[in-house]
C-alpha cells in the first residue's frame, strides 16, 4: 500500500487531499498543529490505514519525529504533500518581525524541514512525488502579503530544485496553485473573496474538492516533475 503524509490536514485543503488521497487507496498520516479533534475525524472518513501524527511544520525537532515515527510504523512513504501554511495579512512597513517570521517559518521552512527529513525514507521506498501547495500570490505577489507572497514565491524555487536534485531517485517534485478557495482560512475575507470571483473568467473560486483531486492525479503520475501548475481562472 502507498502511503502519503499530508501536512495540514485536518481542515480546509488538506483535509480534502487527505480524503482524495485515501479514496485512491493510499494509507495516510493526516498532520495537524493544533486541531486534534478535526484531525481525529479526518482519520476516521478517510479510513483503517490513516494515522494522525502531530507536528509544527516549523520546528525541524519535531518534523523529524514525525519523520521517525512514519519510518518506524509504516516503513515507507511514497506521497508528500506540504500543504501547512498561514496567512497573516499586513502592509510590508506595518508587519511586525514576529509575524514575518511565523508566515517564513510555517509556510516555507516547513516545507524544507518536511523535504530534508523524508526524501532518504521516499529515495528508500524507490521513489515517489512531492507536491508542495503555493499560491498566486507567489507569482505576481499581492498588497498587504509580503510575507505570505515572498514564502510562496520561494517553494517554487525549492519545487524546480529538489525536481532536479532528486530525479536521480525517481522522486518527482511539482507545485499547485490552488486558486482563491472558501476554505477555513480564506472565508472570512468576504472584499478577497468577491475580487477574485470577480477576476475569474468563470465567475466562480477555485473548488477545494476539484484541487484535491488533481493532487491525487498528478501524484499518481510517472513522468511530470519540476512544474507549476495553476488551478486556477484569472488570467490577471
Amino acid at each position: 500500500m502507498r502511503v502519503a503524509l499530508v501536512t495540514g490536514a485536518s481542515r480546509g485543503l488538506g483535509r480534502e487531499i487527505a480524503l482524495a488521497l485515501a479514496g485512491r487507496g493510499h494509507a495516510v498520516f493526516v498532520n495537524y498543529l493544533s486541531a486534534e479533534r478535526e484531525a481525529a475525524e479526518v482519520v476516521r472518513k478517510a479510513g483503517p490505514d490513516a494515522v494522525a501524527v502531530k507536528a509544527d511544520v516549523a520546528d525541524p525537532g519535531q518534523v523529524q519525529t514525525m519523520a521517525d515515527r512514519i519510518s518506524q510504523e509504516a516503513g515507507r512513504i511514497d506521497v508528500i504533500v506540504n500543504n501547512a501554511g498561514v496567512a497573516k495579512d499586513n502592509l510590508l512597513v506595518r508587519q511586525s518581525e514576529k509575524e514575518w517570521d511565523l508566515l517564513i517559518r510555517t509556510n516555507l521552512n516547513g516545507c524544507f524541514h518536511v523535504i530534508r527529513s523524508l526524501a532518504p525514507l521516499m529515495v528508500k521506498s524507490g521513489g515517489g512525488h512531492i507536491v508542495n501547495i503555493s499560491s498566486r500570490s507567489g507569482l505576481i505577489g499581492k498588497a498587504g502579503q509580503a510575507a505570505y507572497s515572498a514564502a510562496k514565491a520561494a517553494l517554487l524555487g525549492i519545487t524546480r530544485t529538489s525536481a532536479a536534485e532528486l530525479a536521480l531517485y525517481n522522486i518527482r517534485v511539482n507545485a499547485v496553485l490552488p486558486g482563491y478557495m472558501k476554505t477555513e482560512m480564506g472565508a472570512s475575507a468576504e472584499r478577497a473573496i468577491e475580487t477574485a470571483k470577480e477576476a475569474s473568467l468563470l465567475k466562480r473560486l477555485s473548488d477545494p474538492g476539484e484541487v484535491a483531486q488533481f493532487v491525487a492525479y498528478l501524484v499518481g503520475t510517472e513522468s511530470v516533475t519540476g512544474q507549476v501548475f495553476s488551478l486556477d481562472s484569472r488570467v490577471q
